[in-house]
Parts: structure tokens; sequence; C-alpha cells
């Protein structure tokens, strides 16, 4: 599991001067049941519900068929470059 994987490992992230994002079009609602169903999670869920797409569209991880996002994290370093980026089918 990804996820658990990122928290698991959140601190050898930061200490590379990294921060985890995820993004999904969930809502933010949503996002806060699934980060607590998780226990927590250390790092930002980014919520793309509104305007709708418009972020995923930019990061060319938006569905057009669906209409939605495919869920994705990306790890981005100290200079905004994006170091890894992982998109969920």
């Amino acid at each position: 599991n990804q996820v658990r994987g990122f928290r698991e490992n959140y601190e050898e992230f930061k200490k590379l001067k990294t921060e985890i994002l995820q993004l999904s079009i969930d809502p933010l609602p949503s996002l806060k049941g699934w980060a607590d169903f998780l226990g927590g999670v250390p790092f930002p869920l980014l919520s793309d519900f509104w305007p709708h797409g418009a972020v995923g569209k930019a990061f060319g991880i938006f569905n057009d068929e669906r209409g939605i996002d495919k869920r994705a994290a990306y790890v981005i370093d100290a200079q905004g470059v994006i170091r890894y980026a992982k998109v969920y089918p």
C-alpha cells in the first residue's frame, strides 16, 4: 500500500526536504473521513472538487470520459520540482 509507505517513511521524506501531496477529486469531508479511517495522514490531502477538475487537467490526470481526476501522489522537492509521481488507476 503506497499510502502506508508514505506515512511510515514521512520523516525520511522531510529529511530530504521533500513534501508528499495526494490529489483526488473527492470533497474535503470525504478526504477527512479517509484520513481518519487510516488513523491520520501526516501529509496534505488535496481536493480538486471545485473548480471541478481544474488541477487534474493541469497535471494531466483528469479522466474526461468519467469526468473525474485519477488519484495521484506526488513527491515535490524544496524547489517545487516533482521528483516522483504515482497515478492510481
